[in-house]
């Protein structure tokens, strides 16, 4: 990555896309979850054990995604009220950095298998 055609910002954090793109997903159960619903999980208790995520992290997750514009939630029963939720196009437009990350990880990353994380 160069430099050189950005500025030094001083005495201030630099303007950057990339900064504003981590502000929506770059914390680790948002990122697992657009990995869930890529895979095609669409409900609540899949997608938490699938990612291992606390109810109420998962929950604030999602509607921060969904806020975001990256989620969408659709209602699937009345009684008691349950909702599925699917990527938008933006979310979908995330899945080839998702991909990166991934091999990355292959690459680079000490497994964890089993491990508490």
């Amino acid at each position: 990555m160069s430099q050189r055609n950005e500025p030094t910002n001083l005495g201030a954090p630099r303007v950057c896309s990339i900064a504003d793109a981590l502000h929506i997903v770059g914390e680790r159960w948002s990122l697992l979850v657009l990995r869930e619903l890529g895979f095609g999980c669409r409900r609540f208790n899949d997608i938490q054990v699938n990612t291992g995520a606390p109810r109420e992290t998962l929950a604030l997750r999602l509607r921060k995604l969904e806020e975001a514009g990256l989620v969408e939630r659709r209602r699937y029963s009345e009684h008691p009220p349950r909702d599925e939720y699917f990527l938008t196009d933006a979310g979908e437009e995330i899945a080839p950095v998702l991909i990166e990350l991934r091999k990355w990880g292959e690459r680079h990353a000490t497994p964890v298998v089993g491990a508490a994380r």
